[in-house]
Formats: C-alpha cells, structure tokens, sequence
C-alpha cells in the first residue's frame, strides 16, 4: 500500500510513521524545518504507549511521490480549497483521500438519502472549490480521536488517543476503507470502519464547536472552561443547540452533554487547536465548526442563538488575524 501524507504536522507525521511501521510505503510532504529534521532523523514519536522511530521518504513535492493508493490530509480545513495543485500528482484513478479534519466535512451531504442529499454548504466548500480540489468520489471521512503535537522539527508528542475512526459518506464497507484500516491497526493505531461516521462527527463537533472558539476568546484551556461556572454553561447551551441542529439533519449522535463535558474535563489543561494557532498567529479553523452549524441552522429551521453569539464574536477576531497576517 501506497500512502501520501500531505500536511505531515503533529497528526499527519503520526499517522505516518505508525502506518510506515506496518510496512505501508509512506510519503510525507511537509516543510520547512520539520521536514529537514525528519529528512536528518526521521519522525520521532514519543508517546505513553512507546517510543518509537519511523524513517518514511519525506519531500516538499509531491510530483517526487507519484500516484498513491490514499492521501491522507493533514491540513487544516480552511486549506483545502487550495490544496487541488498539490494533490494532483498524488491521483491515480482509485486514489482515496482521507481527510482528517475537525468540524463539519465538505463531503457531508454526498449520498446521504433524505430531504437535503447532495446539499453544498457554502460556509464549508465556498463555491464548490473544495469539491473541485478534493472530489467527492475520493472522500473518505476520517475523525480524529487522538491529540499530538510537534514538540520540535520531527519529533512527535503522542498525548493520548490512537483511534482514527473511517468511513464512506455513502456508509459502504470498502475495499479502500478496510485495506487502510488494516495498515493503521497494524502500525499500532485504532482505526475502526464506520457504517454511519457522521455520527462520529456529531460526538466530536459537540467538544469542538464549544471549546475551540471559547479557548480562543478566553485563552482558557479545556480544564479552565470547565472549571468556571459561567463558561461551563456557555458550553451546555452551544452542545444543546448543536444537538438540535444534527437532529434536523437526521443524526442523532447519542451521547449525552453530560459524558461531553467529562470526556473534556479528563482533558485536562489542554490548549484546542484553535487557541494553539491563536497563539502562533494562525488563521482561525472556524468555518467547518461553527459558520457550518450556524449554515445548516438557517437550513433547518433550528434556532441557535448561542451559536450566532459566538460565531460572530469568533469571527471578528479571525478577521482581525487575518488583517494582522
């Protein structure tokens, strides 16, 4: 099995190197002083489960790689409109692209039966450029239940969490699904094939759409919004109409806010994503976890006052980053 591993940062690098440990040919594209340290020494990852390792081939070009079996995307959401040149030579015909990404996929209405089946959401695919970069016939889902970070160039920090949950937005149990779940499982990670992996979406975007933007504005770690009692409620209200909203759709993601909030407590004093690229000046991923709902609110009906607040408070100081950039 060929593998391309564009966007190796913390995630990609990690996935990378577990499945080159199975044996899978392992590309990773990366840059700057992370992909001069792993061309020097490999990836290095440090984790609770043990240390290990991994020398896969690693570029800047993904013309040197060829056509690959999957690419694995590592980027931040808000890259993918752009990504279609640096893709393209990774493609053969039956090239999947497994895209790990936080909030709500670009894919998420392609074959769902119901009364919004083939739906874009323009706050998500604007004007259908990620479509036209990623196309929908490649999409494999991928949600992420693992937290690692780049402690320096190459070097991998694992700090909990080995799955990687998969699945086809059509719900098919795949060759291509089963043949990457095999690597990963292999390579030591959890990578279960899901029937119906917008759920996992749900249960994810629940943490997500409250405590990335609210570390954001607060710069809070998980344990500190949790701690506070006015946050925590802030926290109950945007999981509640999130909620709302899935239901709409038609999923019901079945885990209660209470669980959520626990699972976020355990976390510990753990910066989100969203505050880590705060703090380096970053853009903010916030389109794909809430414009998206907020998007989809409009769709449905649901009334998401709380997520309006936020979205629009978020919003402004991505916008203000931006300037600054």
């Amino acid at each position: 099995m060929k593998v391309a591993v564009l966007g190796a940062g913390a995630i990609g690098a990690y996935v990378g190197a577990a499945l080159h440990r199975a044996g899978a040919e392992v590309h990773l594209i990366a840059r700057g002083e992370h992909l001069q340290a792993i061309r020097r020494a490999g990836v290095r990852v440090l984790s609770p489960r043990g240390d290990f390792t991994a020398h896969p081939h690693a570029t800047d070009d993904p013309a040197e790689v060829g056509p690959v079996d999957h690419v694995f995307l590592g980027l931040k959401a808000n890259s993918y409109a752009g990504a279609g040149p640096m893709i393209a030579p990774l493609l053969h015909a039956s090239t999947s692209i497994i895209a790990a990404q936080n909030g709500i996929p670009w894919w998420y209405f392609h074959r769902l039966k119901g009364p919004y089946e083939g739906y874009r959401i323009e706050s998500v695919d604007p004007g259908g450029a990620v479509t036209a970069a990623l196309p929908l016939h490649r999409a494999v889902g991928c949600v992420v239940y693992a937290a690692t970070e780049i402690e320096s160039p190459g070097v991998i920090r694992h700090l909990e969490g080995t799955r990687f949950s998969i699945g086809e937005p059509s719900g098919l149990l795949t060759d291509r699904c089963r043949t990457f779940s095999e690597a990963a499982v292999e390579g030591g990670l959890k990578c279960p094939v899901e029937r119906d992996l917008r759920r996992d979406v749900w249960i994810k975007l629940m943490g997500n759409i409250a405590f990335n933007p609210i570390s954001a504005l607060a710069r809070a770690t998980m344990a500190g919004i949790c701690r506070h009692d006015g946050a925590r409620e802030l926290v109950v209200a945007m999981m509640r109409e999130t909620v709302e909203v899935a239901g709409r759709v038609g999923c019901d993601p079945g885990v209660s806010i209470e669980r959520r909030l626990r699972g976020a407590e355990k976390a510990g004093e753990h910066k989100t994503s969203t505050l880590q690229d705060l703090e380096k000046g970053k853009p903010l991923e916030l389109d794909v976890l809430l414009a998206a709902v907020v998007e989809l609110a409009d769709l449905t009906g649901a009334d998401v006052p709380t997520l309006r607040a936020i979205h629009a408070v978020s919003d402004l100081l991505n916008a203000n980053l931006v300037r600054a950039v």
